[in-house]
């Protein structure tokens, strides 16, 4: 997928190039910033002595030396006091700067810390928003795989209020599939009476109902042109019955206005997967990569299940990962990064490919 989010020590990605959260001297410092320069050597500091700093929102490019990715990017971010001194358009720009020395350099895998979040005292969620937010615009007029790296759980949050009202959906929701205590099971059974009793009254109904429609048939008939047309609509729900989950796409994507690579970008899937699905009527994505579709498209939550279905899937209540999909498509929220910031903080799979 071409924007993720890992939790990983940034100095052991194998990527082109890895982003530094630095200070405007460049000479090294804490956190991030002392763990690159001591991975990458002595060699990094001699370069950056020659460069002669960097302002706060801009960065400066040099080799990797020691590490395993070809290049470092150095970038400035901000101090944070208030969120009233431009701390928020430093960010941006420190990201925006970072992403396209990656481009100039070819880069085509890039990871990233959360700047400023550390001793630079960037709240945590809001830089984390900032980032993804920022990463995925230039995503979608370039192709590139850029990682948010996490070193750890206590380094990573979303809004306090949003894990809450996640939290309390799951509670609402949530089916422990192994749970069978006598309650539980006495519910059931008296469910399935009642569903048994209503059968019974719904065939006996139905029964009345055939015979009626049958003696009505033989005194009605359609007129030639409404016939055709429950013809034809009986014939285009037949095939809609019969396509495949490629096939449906497909159709979704033209039904929608938007070009494929619109849709793509937009459910955090790259370029080259979207390609095997155009040209494999068959082909059977995971379960992420049908939701991230569903998500791009703004299905509602019947259209989900049905574009889950014709990939052999479906929703379920004792699935956190399915529950916090569906939060997210009940509250109209259809932004994949945002739904994949929470899907990472409840430590479940992300959307795309």
């Amino acid at each position: 997928m071409p924007l993720q989010i890992v939790r990983n020590d940034i100095t052991k990605m194998k990527v082109d190039a890895i982003v530094n959260a630095a200070n405007s001297s460049l000479l090294g410092g804490g956190g991030v910033d002392g763990c690159i320069h001591r991975a990458a050597g002595p060699a990094l500091l001699a370069k950056c002595k020659t460069l002669g700093g960097c302002e706060t929102g801009s960065a400066k490019i040099t080799g990797a030396y020691k590490l395993p990715s070809k290049y470092i990017i150095h970038a400035v971010g901000p101090r944070y006091l208030d969120g009233k001194h431009k701390e928020r358009e430093q960010l941006v720009s420190c990201y925006q700067a970072s992403l396209e020395l990656a481009k100039e350099a070819n880069c085509e895998t890039v990871a990233f810390p959360l700047i400023s979040s550390g001793i630079y005292g960037y709240p945590k969620d809001q830089a984390l928003r900032i980032a993804m937010e920022t990463i995925s615009d230039f995503l979608l007029e370039n192709d590139m795989t850029v990682y948010i790296v996490i070193f750890d759980k206590k380094a990573y949050r979303i809004s306090e209020k949003l894990f809450s009202d996640i939290e309390e959906y799951i509670d609402d929701h949530y089916v422990d599939e192994h749970t069978d205590n006598y309650s539980e099971r006495l519910r059931r059974l008296n469910a399935f009476r009642e569903e048994d009793l209503e059968d019974e009254e719904d065939a006996i109904r139905e029964m009345n109902v055939c015979s009626d429609a049958v003696y009505e048939a033989k005194e009605m008939t359609l007129p030639p042109m409404a016939a055709m047309k429950a013809a034809m609509s009986l014939d285009e729900a037949m095939k809609q019955i019969d396509e495949s989950f490629s096939e449906m796409l497909l159709r979704k994507i033209d039904e929608s206005g938007m070009t494929d690579a619109e849709c793509y970008k937009k459910a955090n899937i790259d370029r080259k997967l979207f390609s095997k699905i155009r040209t494999d009527k068959l082909y059977k994505p995971s379960k992420p990569t049908a939701i991230a579709f569903a998500i791009a498209l703004e299905l509602s939550l019947e259209e989900t299940r049905d574009m889950l279905m014709k990939a052999g899937f479906a929703l379920s209540h004792s699935n956190k990962f399915d529950i916090i999909i569906e939060f997210f498509i009940s509250k109209g929220n259809y932004n994949v990064f945002e739904i994949n910031e929470a899907l990472f903080a409840f430590d479940q799979s992300l959307l795309g490919a």
